[in-house]
């Protein structure tokens, strides 16, 4: 299944025991339909994913961040403190498209004014 959407948060690496990585990450897809008589219904869905192919990826995914995810969804039960019975959507991630980069402000002001303009200062050909 294929999912576009923002990451709710920045990627975060887990170890374990026998010294594998993976990747653990979270999407929020927003939709929005209008049924019959009604003003309008804004419906958000999250995923809870795991990348385990490449663990330098993480750095590169942030938050806010749109990505397509390919992979395969399944879903995870779960008792919540309260005894009640919960469930997730997750999604084992085969191939991450990062559509969007998360800017970083700090960056954009360290990189000189005409290296931005490529070079040329402030004459613009136009």
């Amino acid at each position: 299944m294929i999912i576009i959407g923002r990451l709710t948060r920045d990627a975060v690496i887990n170890q374990l025991k026998d010294e594998r990585e993976v990747v653990n990450f979270s999407i929020a897809v927003n939709d929005f339909y209008k049924p019959k008589g009604s003003d309008g219904v804004q419906l958000t869905t999250f995923y809870n994913c795991s990348y385990w192919i490449n663990s330098k990826l993480a750095k590169n995914l942030k938050k806010g961040s749109l990505v397509e995810v390919l992979g395969r969804i399944y879903i995870t039960t779960y008792a919540a403190g309260d005894g009640s019975v919960k469930a997730s959507l997750n999604c084992h991630v085969n191939q991450i498209k990062i559509h969007t980069w998360q800017k970083n402000a700090a960056t954009m002001d360290t990189i000189p004014k005409s290296t931005m303009l490529n070079g040329e200062g402030d004459d613009l050909p136009f």
